[in-house]
């Protein structure tokens, strides 16, 4: 049987986006024991304060998650035009790793040793940041924030300068995993996986929910963005709803990959993947890379996610007001995407731990900050932070992608444990950004 001419269109789109590999939150996680805090003040200075991340600015993780450091970047501006954290402007300095372990290891060391900084905030990527944070903490270097979900972040004996930032994937797992069993009943579920923590952490969340209905588990590897043969065994396997645990190029790709076979099953995205912007930018992308052309809005309708930040779309939200203020003066030729939007929390919200941790400021200072549970907003959850747990955020909503891209809510916010504990609803107090006010004396 011939195929159709968009089938062809799309497997060219799919051919031409070979060269995209994965994104954040996938690897392994470390297991040496770290050296207990240094309480230093290094690169802290009377008027500044220098902090360093590492991220992918080029290589396969860039599509997308290279705009994190722009956000926070202009948050950074923002504080420091209004006089900096308690007298002391940010220094941002961003080094690019290509979401390369290797070329994290070297530019890390080169922020520590040679920028000398004060923190490393919102390193990006499982396997990449794993290969460093023994070395940060046996170094006493604050480790704040990490953008990736992994549970390996959260072992305050093990690593006590690591803090997660999102939420953690055998959390969102189980919220996912609630829904589709009381959602989609009867349905035969099938996973899409990372092949490393992303997916193993991932289904012990799914795993308490979801049994019998799971009929096929699909892995992917990020260096091979080939992915029709696992969307093609899980449409064999008769899989209706498949639970995609993908970064933003997997989504679009695993997307892709169905409309070229024709399968058409519920997509059900984690947070990693999910922000309707990025993906349909990468959807056409991807299509044109091959002189292909789709219709991300048709492609995109209907899918479900999972999230934890206000959406940018959600513009009567006072930190989304807030946050596009501060895109519209600093970053106006940026689209404000949640990606955008990640970053920008990511800034504000080690921009409130800097300013807890005091005028008099160390390492240590900031740690104690980190884990005071003072910290707040914006998110639509709470942080985990205390003396026993460094865990990002600790729930998520479930959300769906209407016909024009926009967002609906279909439940609103739940906290778990990232254990067996109950999925219970949050209803805890948001503060406003007036309320948290980083530039009040």
């Amino acid at each position: 049987m011939r195929k159709s001419r968009s089938a062809h269109l799309i497997a060219g789109a799919l051919a031409g986006a070979l060269v995209l590999a994965g994104c954040s939150g996938a690897g392994e996680t470390s297991t040496n024991s770290a050296a207990p805090a240094a309480d230093s003040s290094t690169g802290v200075t009377k008027d500044s304060v220098v902090i360093g991340t590492h991220q992918p600015l080029t290589g396969p993780a860039a599509p997308g998650y290279s705009k994190i450091s722009v956000g926070a970047r202009a948050v950074y501006s923002y504080v420091n035009d209004a006089g900096g954290i308690n007298g002391r402007k940010i220094d941002y300095k961003v080094e690019d790793d290509g979401y390369n372990p290797t070329k994290t290891v070297e530019v890390v060391k080169k922020l520590v040793l040679q920028e000398k900084v004060f923190a490393i905030v919102g390193g990006l990527g499982t396997p990449t940041h794993s290969k460093v944070v023994d070395y940060l903490n046996t170094e006493g270097v604050p480790d704040v924030l990490v953008s990736s979900g992994a549970l390996a972040w959260d072992d305050p004996k093990k690593s006590p300068m690591t803090f997660g930032y999102q939420v953690d994937y055998t959390r969102e797992g189980k919220i996912q995993g609630k829904y589709i069993k009381e959602n989609f009943a009867g349905k035969k579920v099938g996973y899409f996986t990372q092949n490393d923590d992303v997916g193993r952490d991932t289904q012990k969340g799914l795993d308490q929910f979801l049994t019998t209905e799971v009929v096929a588990k699909q892995g992917y590897d990020s260096a091979n963005t080939d992915v029709t043969p696992q969307l093609s065994a899980l449409k064999a396997a008769g899989a209706e709803v498949v639970v995609c645990e993908c970064v933003p190029a997997f989504t679009a790709l695993s997307i892709l990959a169905a409309a070229k076979i024709g399968y058409k099953p519920q997509f059900v995205v984690s947070s990693i993947g999910a922000d309707p912007t990025t993906l349909s930018g990468l959807l056409q992308d991807f299509a044109k890379r091959s002189g292909a052309s789709v219709s991300s809005a048709q492609l995109l309708s209907g899918l479900v996610g999972t999230g934890y930040l206000p959406d940018v779309g959600l513009t009567d939200d006072p930190w989304v007001k807030f946050f596009k203020d501060i895109h519209d003066k600093y970053i106006p030729a940026e689209p404000l995407t949640n990606t955008v939007m990640y970053g920008m929390v990511q800034a504000y919200t080690f921009s409130q731990a800097l300013k807890a941790a005091g005028p008099d400021l160390t390492r240590q200072k900031l740690v104690d900050a980190m884990t005071s549970g003072s910290l707040k907003g914006p998110g639509l959850t709470p942080f985990g932070f205390s003396k026993d747990s460094h865990s990002g955020y600790t729930g998520a909503y479930v959300f769906q992608i209407n016909p024009d891209t926009t967002t609906k809510i279909l439940q609103p916010p739940a906290v778990t444990d990232r254990a067996t504990g109950a999925i219970t609803p949050y209803s805890g107090e948001r503060l406003t950004p007036e309320q948290v006010n980083l530039t009040a004396k």
